[in-house]
């Protein structure tokens, strides 16, 4: 018989195993170090957030460390989904203060409803690195590759095994966070404040009494569904072209066990 109170393998779900084998992770500079044994010397880090948000831009970071990072690694730099907003943001002052160079790219919600949403990340990602005022040698992408001529390493669950690209992550969530907060008081009604445009419960809740407003994603299930005047022209065209993308396909940033969203 099985301890009081122990949790069994049916009551686990999939979200909180991977939270917790992500746990397990180390983030370390391996990834840089056995690049530069190579020769390279200008590698960037490349991560999103906000891919499975219902509302809202992706945002896309690209961060250059200097070689030396054993700093930013004992402050606790990780996958910034694994910490509380002050952490973050905290990490993000010392990241601005230590990096190379930082560049910051947005793909708006009418975008990712005309491309799909990977592809917008995959664009929010280039724009980021392209953006960068020194042209870097090798990228570090968590699990995505680019359109770009430069060498590159795709590295999955890359922000909680890479700092270049834990950097990244921090930068583009930090970034994207605040902007949730300053629209939160153009659209109070949605309480993006709390939730930063994701599914939760209270956002669905706001979706079906409010309907969408112009930065939502029309081409996810939840707004779509919650459109209480039927589809208009943009929605009949998703619909007929099949460029339908339920959130179910991209769940996107989960806090970590215990975090908040905030």
């Amino acid at each position: 018989m099985k301890p009081a109170g122990r949790p069994t393998r049916q009551n686990v779900t999939k979200a909180t195993a991977k939270q917790r084998m992500l746990k397990q992770l180390v983030c370390s500079d391996a990834p840089e170090q056995a690049l530069r044994f190579h020769g390279f010397r200008s590698i960037a880090g490349v991560d999103e957030v906000g891919r499975g948000a219902l509302f809202g831009p992706v945002v896309a970071a690209a961060v250059i460390l200097p070689a030396s990072i054993a700093a930013l690694a004992r402050a606790g730099l990780k996958d910034s989904k694994q910490m509380p907003r002050e952490d973050r943001e905290r990490l993000d002052r010392r990241i601005r203060r230590s990096a190379i160079a930082i560049s910051v790219a947005e793909v708006d919600a009418e975008t990712i409803d005309r491309v799909n949403i990977y592809q917008a990340t995959r664009i929010a990602m280039l724009q980021a690195v392209v953006g960068l005022s020194v042209a870097p040698d090798h990228l570090i992408i968590d699990a995505m590759h680019l359109d770009h001529p430069c060498a590159q390493t795709k590295l999955f669950y890359g922000d909680a095994l890479c700092l270049s690209i834990a950097a990244a992550s921090v930068i583009a969530k930090v970034h994207r966070d605040a902007m949730m907060r300053t629209l939160h008081d153009q659209y109070p009604q949605y309480g993006l404040a709390s939730h930063k445009g994701y599914a939760t419960p209270e956002h669905r809740r706001a979706l079906t009494e409010h309907g969408p407003c112009p930065f939502h994603r029309r081409s996810f299930a939840p707004v779509w569904k919650a459109h209480k005047s039927g589809p208009d022209a943009a929605l009949e065209e998703i619909l007929e072209t099949g460029e339908l993308f339920p959130e179910e396909l991209f769940p996107g940033e989960l806090p970590a066990e215990g975090a908040t969203w905030a």
